[in-house]
C-alpha cells in the first residue's frame, strides 16, 4: 500500500506484498482505536508527536499485533520498529498538507464505502461495527471513518509524487538480479499457471423471469398498503446480507454498488418503493426510506430468477460435447472458444482467464480458490479439466471446463523466465531508496517530540534530532 517495510531477510519476501496489502485496513484499525484511547489518554500516553499528528502508546501495540497476525506470525516487529513505521506514515501526512496535496471527496467517500464493507464483512453488521469501536452511532462512525481515509489517501499521494518519477533500465534489472544471485538471496516463486476457459452460460427462461417480477410487484403493494419492507426482505431477499442488516444500505452517489441500483435509488423520493428491476445479481426493488444530505438509505429486495433442472442438464451436456471434440481434435479450442463460450471478458481474448489480483494471466497455485485449486492443480500443461458447474457472485449460473495453456513449476527465480518479476522487484527497491532518501531529508525539517520511555530506540532514521 504505502509503507516502507525496515530491512528483512530475503526469505520474508513472499509476507511483505501481504502485508502491504494489509497496512490500509491496519492503519484503519489504528485510527479507530485511537479514538476509544482518546478518552484515556493520560493513561495511554502519546508515544510520539510528528508535525501536527499525535501517535499513542496504544496505536503501537494494536498495530504491531495486526501486523504479526496478517503475516501469521513470520513478521515480528519491535515496539520501536512499530513506532518507526507510524512515524513514517505520519510524515508522510504531514507534509502532504505542507505541499498542498488535493484528494477528491469522491475518492474519500469511495474509501469509506470500501472500508465499512469490509468492517462490516468481519463483524456482521454497522451495528457491531460503530458498537466495538466505542461509537455512538453509523454516522458517527462514519465521520472518524472520513478522517482516518483523509489522512490515508493524503499519505497514498505523497509518497505517489516522491516515486512517480522512479524508473527502471534493463542494466539496472540485471544489476539488481546478480546482487541476489551473489549473496545468495534468490526469491523462490510458487508453481504457477496460464488458464483458459469455455463457459456455457444457463439462462433463465422468460416465465422464470415473469414469475419473480410478478412476485416483486406484489410485495411493493403490499409495502405500498403498509407491511413492513423488513420482514419482506428477511422473508424474500435472497441478498446474502439481508440475515445481517435486513435489506438495509446507506449509499451515496460514490458507494461501490452497480450502476443500476444507484439510478433507480436516487430517482426515489423519500418514502417511495420503486417498480421491480434489472442488475447483474438479478431482480430488485428499492424502498427510499430517508435521505440524509447526500446520503440516503434505502432497503431492498433481491430475487433471482430459478432454472429448471431441464435447463442445466441441457448446458451440462453441451459442454461435455464440445470438451469431446476438442479432444478428439475435431475442434479447436480458441475457435470453440469464440463459438461457443458465454463469457464476455474471455471470448474475445482466446479464453485466457486473468487474475484480478495482478491484472495478468497467471496464477499461482498455493493463492487460488481451493474449490478451483482441487481442479487444475493435478493437470499437466495442455491438459483439460472435467465439466463442472459454477456460479458466479451474481448468481449466474454456468458448467465451464478449463485448459492449462501453461504451467511452471515452483523454482528459484531465472532471469530470463521470471523477468518481468524481477524487474517489479528492482523498481520497487528504487521507490524504496527514493523514499528513504525523501525520509532522511525531511525528518531533519519537521518538528517531532519522542516521549522519554522511546528515546532509547535505535531508529533507522534520525528522528531525536541527535
Amino acid at each position: 500500500m504505502y509503507w516502507s517495510m525496515m530491512p528483512l531477510k530475503m526469505n520474508n519476501l513472499k509476507y511483505i506484498k501481504m502485508i502491504k496489502i494489509e497496512m490500509l485496513v491496519l492503519l484503519l484499525f489504528c485510527g479507530l482505536w485511537s479514538v476509544q484511547s482518546q478518552t484515556k489518554i493520560k493513561v495511554d500516553g502519546v508515544a510520539v508527536v510528528v508535525g501536527e499528528n499525535i501517535v499513542l502508546e496504544s496505536d503501537v501495540q494494536k498495530f504491531k499485533q495486526e501486523v504479526a497476525s496478517s503475516s501469521e506470525g513470520k513478521i515480528q516487529l519491535s515496539d520501536c520498529e512499530m513506532l518507526e513505521q507510524i512515524m513514517i506514515q505520519k510524515l508522510l501526512a504531514h507534509h502532504a498538507v505542507i505541499d498542498s496535496v488535493i484528494v477528491s471527496d469522491a475518492e474519500i467517500s469511495s474509501g469509506v464505502e470500501r472500508n465499512i464493507a469490509y468492517l462490516k464483512q468481519q463483524l456482521g453488521s454497522i451495528k457491531k461495527v460503530y458498537e466495538m469501536y466505542g461509537f455512538d452511532d453509523e454516522d458517527d462512525l462514519r465521520k472518524e471513518l472520513t478522517r482516518i481515509e483523509r489522512e490515508n489517501t493524503l499519505i497514498r499521494s505523497e509518497k505517489q509524487n516522491v516515486v512517480s518519477d522512479v524508473k527502471v533500465t534493463p542494466e539496472e534489472v540485471r544489476v539488481y538480479f546478480k546482487s541476489l544471485e551473489e549473496n545468495g538471496n534468490l526469491p523462490e516463486f510458487g508453481a504457477e499457471i496460464e488458464m483458459a476457459q469455455i463457459v456455457i452460460n444457463v439462462k433463465p427462461s422468460k416465465e422464470e423471469i415473469k414469475e419473480v417480477i410478478e412476485k416483486l410487484k406484489e410485495i411493493r403493494e403490499d409495502v405500498i398498503n403498509g407491511s413492513s419492507m423488513r420482514m419482506k426482505a428477511v422473508l424474500y431477499s435472497e441478498d446474502p446480507g439481508v440475515t445481517q442488516n435486513g435489506g438495509k444500505y446507506t449509499l451515496t452517489r460514490e458507494s461501490q454498488f452497480v450502476k443500476e441500483f444507484k439510478e433507480v435509488a436516487f430517482s426515489l423520493d423519500e418514502g417511495e418503493v420503486s417498480e421491480p428491476f434489472k442488475s447483474d445479481f438479478g431482480y430488485h426493488i428499492i424502498h427510499l426510506e430517508k435521505i440524509k444530505g447526500q446520503e440516503i438509505d434505502v432497503r431492498h429486495i433481491l430475487i433471482q430468477p430459478k432454472v429448471s433442472d431441464e435447463k442445466l442438464k441441457e448446458a451440462e451436456e453441451k459442454i461435455s460435447k464440445i470438451r469431446d471434440s476438442i479432444l478428439a481434435e475435431e475442434l479447436d479450442f480458441e475457435k470453440a472458444v469464440v463459438k461457443y463460450s458465454s463469457d464476455k471478458d474471455t471470448r474475445q481474448n482466446k479464453g485466457i482467464i486473468i487474475n484480478p489480483q495482478t491484472n495478468d494471466s497467471r496464477f499461482e497455485l498455493t493463492r487460488m480458490d481451493p474449490s478451483l485449486y482441487g481442479r487444475v492443480s493435478s493437470l499437466k500443461e495442455g491438459e483439460i479439466s472435467n465439466p463442472f458447474y459454477d456460479e458466479t457472485r451474481e448468481g449466474v449460473k454456468m458448467f465451464k471446463f478449463i485448459l492449462i495453456r501453461d504451467k511452471e513449476e515452483a523454482h528459484t527465480a531465472d532471469f530470463v523466465k521470471d523477468y518481468v518479476k524481477i524487474q517489479q522487484m528492482t523498481l520497487q527497491k528504487k521507490q524504496e531508496d527514493a523514499l528513504n532518501k525523501w525520509n532522511v531529508s525531511h525528518v531533519s525539517d519537521t518538528f517531532v517530540k519522542i516521549n522519554e520511555s522511546n528515546q532509547s530506540c535505535e531508529f533507522k532514521y534520525n528522528w531525536n534530532k541527535n
